[in-house]
């Protein structure tokens, strides 16, 4: 977690970025806010404070998010998961490893896994909310998908995409790999 001076370091940086990305000069900024072109210079200088009425200012004459100001930059930093430390569902599935990709807060909505069949290893499952889609894409090897009624044989490259609001399976004519991607509606 951070601390609130790690946080409010990044002030006076993302205040003059979001100035210049706007293509404003510092009066500019002074005009629009009602915050002195001096006070703006200090505080992107980190040579002064703002107050929250000031900071206030100066993110709605910048039209900026306050809180997005404040944020750890997600476009700077990378997420690594090891293959060692990618989570597994173990108890799902008859000759199938199930290796979670997707990050946990998107669990409901939008879940990528990697399948990894041993032959005849299947994956049946129930179904799932209303609306809810998979898209399935075999990496190596050959499937066989179930969807409600239809039936279809994937070999290495197809990808499938089907209804999983019904009952849905998907069988390994031999040792198979493959990405499948749920999408809940």
């Amino acid at each position: 977690m951070e601390t609130p001076n790690a946080i409010l370091s990044r002030l006076p940086a993302r205040l003059k970025e979001a100035r210049n990305a706007k293509g404003l000069s510092l009066d500019a900024v002074a005009k629009l806010s009602g915050v002195s072109r001096s006070m703006v210079s200090q505080i992107e200088r980190a040579e002064s404070s703002p107050t929250i009425s000031t900071l206030w200012n100066l993110t709605k004459a910048l039209q900026v998010d306050f809180a997005g100001l404040l944020e750890d930059s997600q476009e700077s930093r990378i997420e690594v998961l090891r293959n060692a430390e990618v989570p597994a569902i173990d108890n799902h599935g008859n000759g199938c490893t199930i290796r979670i990709l997707s990050p946990p807060e998107e669990a409901g909505r939008h879940e990528v896994y990697e399948l990894q069949f041993i032959q005849g290893g299947t994956l049946d499952s129930a179904p799932h909310a209303q609306g809810a889609r998979e898209h399935l894409t075999v990496i190596a090897g050959s499937l066989s998908i179930t969807s409600g009624e239809a039936t279809d044989e994937l070999q290495e490259g197809d990808t499938a995409r089907y209804a999983a609001d019904v009952p849905h399976k998907i069988c390994a004519n031999g040792p198979a790999r493959a990405f499948l991607v749920v999408h809940n509606a």
